[in-house]
């Protein structure tokens, strides 16, 4: 049975209040917020209203700074709030700065984690209380709209630690007896809404018809038709009728496409053979099939090679054919007051599109341009802009920027083993370079370097300034002055990596002497 709850005031800020009360319990407790900043600036809140000594929190907030080559200002702020025991979690983090927080929420040590909805999916990572601060977002076109119940009972549920607690909390902000009586009735006694079948979205569908075929699940009409017909989306839509002529448009696109081969029809067929005529997968609809791509997605990556091999092409070519496609969404939205920046900064790429630029006056032309600010973005990453300016400048975080660069990582994959079917050899360099470069986030410089174990962009930068260019360069270069540009170990680690052994015991690197970035001890004696 729901309750209300009081807790004493002390600040305006009810949530404060309330993890505060928690914390005092040697409790722990999980907010949910909807929107990142909003997740890192009630963290903050929270973590300036407390003060602790612990040692392992000091040590855990160091490692968290230290995830990155270079902290951005979101690495220094959940450092900060974790000297405290609170936390942020969000997909702009990266993996392991999300590792470390989930990991010390479970161990006691982190006591309250401000969260976005994304913690409440399919994590183990139960709470004593659950305070739900937000039960709106924003809807795009349709401005702030409710939370569906069921993402609150996933909020909820979190609430209670089943074999540490009795019972658990699940708290949301009223501000008045209306707003709570309106939460009462929709989340607490209301009914969740109803559950959907994935496959009435078109790309789903498309995807799994050529799978059934390619599979050799299904070999006609009559039997794609059969296997349809037993589905919850085919229960769901009810006309069945309309169902078929859905699969069929799909069957006559793959086969448009050069995906599925269709027999040839006589110009009379007897009412017994209609359905039974054989579907044959082409060995590029079977390679389509096997990467698990939309075949809509590998018909358009087609298009843009067939393009590319006969026009001029740059690495912002394949990158802007990769922010085309869906599955890389959501785009960088352009902000109206960046219509004119992205519009300029996109300009000396034009030529080398493998997609046509839409009409200013279309609706298609804002996506078009939200796709060239994520093409932009990329562009940047590997031109060796850190998440730091990305951050600023486009609004991504490095966990974000990670989530990106594995779907971007797949799309070109994929590019690339349609064009080795195709037999678009001058392309596949191209393509593995690009990849090489989206990984690392490297120009092209710095390849060969790069290429060496436990070398990144920064320390390969490091040794390309200081005219250590190539392998041959490296190999030839004083172990001391390799030392001191990106530190003992990984000098000996490269050195060995090249067929030279040395002994670390030999190699003294003096302190303040290490080229490059220095400790902030280091800096603090360098300023006395």
């Amino acid at each position: 049975m729901a309750k209300s709850l009081s807790i004493l005031a002390k600040y305006s800020d009810p949530i404060i209040d309330i993890s505060l009360n928690t914390i005092n319990l040697n409790k722990q407790a999980i907010v949910f917020v909807n929107t990142k900043r909003g997740a890192e600036s009630q963290a903050e809140k929270i973590a300036m209203k407390i003060k602790t000594e612990k040692s392992e929190l000091f040590e855990l907030s160091e490692k968290i700074l230290n995830v990155l080559s270079k902290p951005t200002r979101q690495c220094t702020r959940l450092a900060n709030c974790i000297k405290r025991g609170i936390a942020f979690h969000h997909a702009g983090l990266a993996s392991k700065q999300r590792e470390l927080v989930e990991d010390n929420f479970r161990a006691g040590l982190v006591k309250v984690i401000c969260a976005t909805p994304t913690l409440a999916m399919g994590l183990d990572m139960p709470a004593f209380r659950v305070i739900v601060r937000d039960l709106k977002r924003y809807g795009g076109p349709w401005g702030m709209t409710d939370i569906p119940v069921l993402e609150y009972e996933q909020q909820a549920g979190r609430a209670g630690r089943p074999g540490h607690e009795d019972y658990g909390e699940a708290i949301c902000i009223a501000k008045t007896e209306v707003e709570k009586e309106n939460i009462f009735e929709k989340y607490v006694h209301g009914e969740p809404e109803s559950i959907y079948s994935k496959l009435a979205v078109e790309p789903v569908l498309r995807t799994y018809v050529l799978s059934l075929i390619a599979t050799d699940f299904v070999r006609d009409r009559e039997s794609l038709f059969r296997f349809f017909d037993k589905t919850f989306y085919a229960h769901q839509y009810s006309d069945l009728d309309k169902l078929h002529l859905i699969l069929e448009k799909i069957i006559g696109l793959l086969d448009e496409w050069e995906f599925i081969k269709l027999p040839e029809r006589e110009d009379f067929v007897s009412g017994n053979e209609i359905g039974t005529e054989k579907y044959e997968v082409t060995l590029l609809g079977k390679r389509v099939s096997e990467l698990y791509l939309d075949p809509y997605t590998a018909h358009f990556i087609i298009t843009c090679l067939r393009k590319a091999t006969s026009k001029h092409t740059e690495s912002f070519s394949y990158i802007g054919m990769v922010t085309s496609c869906l599955e890389i969404r959501p785009l960088l939205r352009v902000k109206i007051s960046e219509y004119e920046t992205v519009q300029e900064k996109m300009l000396p790429f034009m030529s080398s599109l493998l997609k046509e630029e839409p009409s200013q006056f279309s609706e298609e032309y804002d996506e078009f341009l939200n796709s060239m600010k994520t093409a932009l973005f990329f562009q940047d990453w590997i031109n060796e802009f850190d998440e730091e300016y990305l951050m600023e400048n486009y609004d991504i975080r490095p966990g974000e920027i990670k989530a990106k660069q594995d779907i971007a990582d797949w799309l070109l994959y994929s590019a690339e083993e349609l064009a080795r079917i195709l037999q678009f050899q001058p392309l596949i360099k191209d393509i593995i370079k690009l990849r090489f470069r989206l990984k690392h986030g490297a120009k092209e410089e710095l390849l060969p370097l790069i290429k060496l174990r436990g070398i990144g962009r920064v320390r390969a930068r490091k040794m390309f300034k200081n005219k250590m260019k190539s392998l041959t360069d490296i190999k030839s270069a004083d172990i001391m002055t390799l030392a001191q540009l990106i530190g003992k170990a990984a000098a000996i680690s490269v050195k060995k990596q090249l067929g030279q052994e040395f002994d670390p015991k030999k190699i003294i690197v003096k302190e303040n002497k290490r080229k490059g970035q220095i400790s902030l001890k280091d800096y603090e004696t360098k300023k006395k």
